[in-house]
């Protein structure tokens, strides 16, 4: 699959004050972008510098190529996580049930390419890259 990159920001969970500001902001200049969009948009979280405590770069993407498309390969595997969008904590919610799986050894990421796939319906899946056994 390839990923055409509309915004993109650098951040960390745990040791950036600033990160649900950011995320938010790189989200709003999206926007007018992805208005007339009908499609798939994701969150992809990729460039990662250790684990979910480390440093990470977020992208907002649709599917398609442009000069800073990133190619996700099609080998790659997944543990995939729904999102219950009936709550407004939903995806928080999820991310913390993906790390608390990790923590406890449920989940062996392998800190490639998670993604946050967002459906034009309104659904939204978490995929997780795992490790091969």
């Amino acid at each position: 699959m390839e990923l055409k990159v509309i915004k993109e920001i650098r951040t960390n969970n745990f040791n950036d004050e600033d990160v649900m500001k950011k995320i938010t902001d790189m989200w709003k200049a999206a926007s007018s972008e992805l208005s007339n969009h009908k499609g798939n948009t994701y969150g992809l979280y990729h460039e990662y510098g250790s684990d979910y405590k480390g440093d990470y770069t977020l992208c907002v993407a649709i599917e398609g190529d442009n000069e800073s498309s990133i190619v996700i390969p099609d080998d790659a595997k997944y543990e995939v996580f729904n999102v219950n969008t009936d709550d407004k904590q939903g995806i928080f919610k999820t991310w913390n049930e993906i790390w608390k799986k990790e923590e406890e050894g449920q989940l062996k990421r392998a800190y490639t390419y998670d993604i946050e796939k967002y459906y034009p319906e309104g659904s939204i899946d978490i995929y997780i890259a795992v490790k091969e056994k």
